[in-house]
């Protein structure tokens, strides 16, 4: 957590081609001004840097112990260079994506490598968000859409449809595991169905 004294830190987490970049902007848009969008791996210049390493070439390209030392330098560089400033000034920093991703991606489905990203994350990041949205969908239509969007940072949509359904099977147990944080959200719906219900479990819980 970022401490009651700082601004609010909100993520959104979810497979590839989930919807979760679009409902990310969507909730920013909804909070302007005082909403700043940002996303992971980049948020920061020498973060964007490394994010085209790690979302272009190969899936074979690095290691999973490689990706996670590359995963932590970028979040390393948007904490310090965007998010707690934001956060510092008050500001609700909503971002797409953060350390769960690397739990998952790096720390389950890729390989079981948990109590490494656990080690990395407590030594060089020491925060959690206040609140995460998980976009829950089908991976299989997920996978679709995110290979239709040819974007060029399709490197983790080749590892396939089995590495997506374990990518979700992931998020899910670790969303069980921390309830009070991550609230999973249907993803089938209409894109402004979900953002409304977005909208409104953000004002329910900053109400609590």
């Amino acid at each position: 957590m970022v401490g009651a004294s700082a601004g609010r830190f909100i993520s959104f987490e979810g497979i590839d081609g989930s919807g979760k970049s679009t409902q990310a902007r969507r909730l920013a848009e909804a909070l302007e001004p005082t909403a700043l969008l940002t996303r992971e791996p980049g948020g920061a210049p020498g973060a964007e840097e490394i994010r085209r390493l790690l979302v272009e070439g190969a899936p074979a390209r690095w290691s999973p112990e490689t990706e996670i030392l590359l995963f932590t330098a970028a979040r390393r560089d948007h904490l310090e260079k965007t998010i707690r400033p934001a956060l510092d000034q008050g500001r609700v920093v909503i971002t797409d994506r953060f350390a769960d991703s690397t739990r998952v991606y790096q720390g389950a489905a890729r390989a079981a490598l948990r109590p490494l990203v656990d080690r990395l994350h407590d030594l060089m990041i020491g925060i959690e968000p206040d609140l995460t949205f998980l976009i829950d969908m089908d991976p299989e239509a997920a996978l679709a859409r995110g290979l239709a969007r040819q974007s060029g940072e399709d490197r983790f949509e080749t590892l396939g449809l089995a590495f997506q359904r374990d990518l979700r099977a992931g998020f899910l147990e670790l969303a069980q595991s921390a309830p009070e944080r991550i609230h999973v959200i249907d993803g089938t719906r209409d894109a402004d169905s979900i953002a409304e219900d977005i909208l409104n479990q953000y004002h329910a819980w900053c109400a609590a």
